[in-house]
């Protein structure tokens, strides 16, 4: 069992940026690929980010290419998601998740086993 626990949200300009923390409570954390998910109102939640259990590869949803950036420190038991030049668009609730098996892809939500229970982004124009 894995238990995640996301901070950091909050409610900010467009075009400023936030980093989203997620604590990993597993001691085998390093054997887990770690991604971020969001839902925003009305809609379906979809994937952002993902990265490897060793942190050597990265994958990004198209629209936060450039401007997001997934990373863990596997010492820490964290994964982190920096995100800049936030747009309206990016306001939803963010979610972070981990596998220890990649069944159907990063970037398939049905990929991953364990949830934290989410943290509010608010993005104001």
């Amino acid at each position: 069992q894995v238990q995640l626990v996301e901070s950091g949200g909050g409610l900010v300009q467009a075009g400023d940026s936030l980093r989203l923390s997620c604590a990993a409570s597993r001691r085998t954390f390093s054997s887990y690929a770690m991604a971020w998910f969001r839902q925003a109102p009305g809609k379906e939640r979809e994937f952002v980010a993902a990265v490897t259990r060793t942190g050597g590869s990265t994958y990004y949803e198209d629209s936060v290419k450039g401007r997001f950036t997934i990373s863990r420190d596997n010492a820490k038991n964290m994964v982190y998601l920096q995100m800049n030049s936030l747009q309206r668009e990016d306001t939803a609730v963010y979610y972070c998740a981990s596998t220890g098996t990649i069944r159907f892809g990063y970037s398939d939500q049905r990929t991953y086993e364990y949830w934290g229970q989410g943290t509010q982004v608010t993005v104001s124009s």
